[in-house]
């Protein structure tokens, strides 16, 4: 198989490659990504010696960069993981979501129909649905349940998963989306909750709570998703979308005093901030639909999961120190320092 991924060197995407390339050593993959503040093409330098995967640096937005690779290249199988995704980012600038989200995956669809494609696979998150409410905890999200989204990161999310469905219906392009829970794992920029609170602890610095800690997200650990994602675009049927969630609910407070207990630092770390604009109560998948149709079920134990996650970046500093600077520091300064 020839195989594109969008976005394999952020986080989910460059852990869908490695999984991806230890399971079918003999699949050509492609990674295309712009390289934007939370793409580290470090993370992906252990491949360069590979015959099987190559990387390519451009912008899923910019039609002629897209239509000469997929020309060149005669893909299989397009898994689109490229996408700002920043909920707070979104709030300061709506604009670069809506391009690279929404025109962005137009683009894409477009090479796809032109170059005949074999299956476009949409990756998604669960933020489209919006929120459920904190008292309610047997209602969860199904396939079948309207969009509410709640920011302009969700918005543009659930744009592109329509305008999917819709290339499905109106031109017959072999389409799948997922929508996953929070993933966490290695390689998570740390700007993201569960690495944000883990470096902070290792320095001893404020962990910022927003609000009073009491969000509910269901957590799944990294490589769980990228065993759900292989099984769709192998198994799955086209114009469909699968729910993908770790059923690992916590709140945001219990996960970070987890982190603290694990690393033996003090609660009294935590510094509880303003909250965030239009802060979604709580997100919770029911992943019934892929476990009848796929045989998927999560493996890991949040427990588990965060154990190894705070591992790893206990044994790979040399990856987030490089990060935590410049723009991205700017940028934690602006979002929490007058909260």
């Amino acid at each position: 198989m020839k195989l594109l991924v969008t976005g394999g060197a952020g986080f989910i995407g460059s852990n869908f490659v490695y999984y991806m390339l230890e399971k079918y050593p003999e699949y050509d993959i492609t990674v295309l990504d712009k390289l934007t503040y939370a793409g580290n093409y470090d993370t992906l330098q252990p491949l360069e010696s590979n015959p099987h995967f190559r990387f390519v640096r451009a912008d899923i937005a910019d039609r002629e960069a897209v239509f000469r690779l997929f020309e060149e290249s005669g893909f299989d199988t397009v898994v689109n993981f490229a996408a700002e995704s920043h909920v707070d980012r979104s709030i300061e600038d709506p604009g670069i979501f809506l391009r690279t989200n929404i025109l962005g995956t137009q683009v894409l669809m477009d090479a796809c129909r032109a170059f005949g494609v074999g299956r476009f696979h949409q990756v998604g998150t669960d933020e489209v649905y919006g929120d459920l409410p904190l008292d309610r905890p047997d209602l969860f999200f199904t396939e079948d349940m309207p969009l509410t989204a709640s920011s302009p990161y969700s918005a543009s999310k659930a744009s592109a998963d329509l305008l999917a469905l819709a290339y499905h219906r109106t031109y017959g392009l072999p389409v799948t989306i997922s929508r996953c829970s929070n993933n966490y794992g290695p390689y998570h920029f740390p700007e993201k909750l569960i690495p944000l609170m883990i470096i902070n602890a290792l320095n001893d610095k404020p962990l910022p709570v927003y609000g009073t800690g009491e969000n509910v997200r269901d957590w799944l650990y990294v490589r769980d998703h990228c065993s759900a994602i292989d099984l769709v675009i192998h198994n799955g049927r086209v114009g469909e979308v699968y729910n993908i969630g770790g059923h690992n609910e916590r709140t945001n407070l219990a996960v970070v005093k987890a982190i603290l207990k694990h690393l033996g630092k003090p609660e009294s770390l935590i510094t509880f901030v303003g909250d965030r604009k239009g802060h979604d109560l709580r997100y919770a998948i029911d992943p019934t639909k892929i476990h009848n149709e796929l045989g998927w079920l999560p493996e890991t134990r949040f427990e588990d999961g965060l154990k190894l996650t705070i591992d790893w970046y206990l044994d790979n500093k040399d990856w987030w120190e490089k990060i935590v600077s410049g723009e991205y520091m700017e940028y934690y300064d602006r979002m929490y320092s007058n909260r």
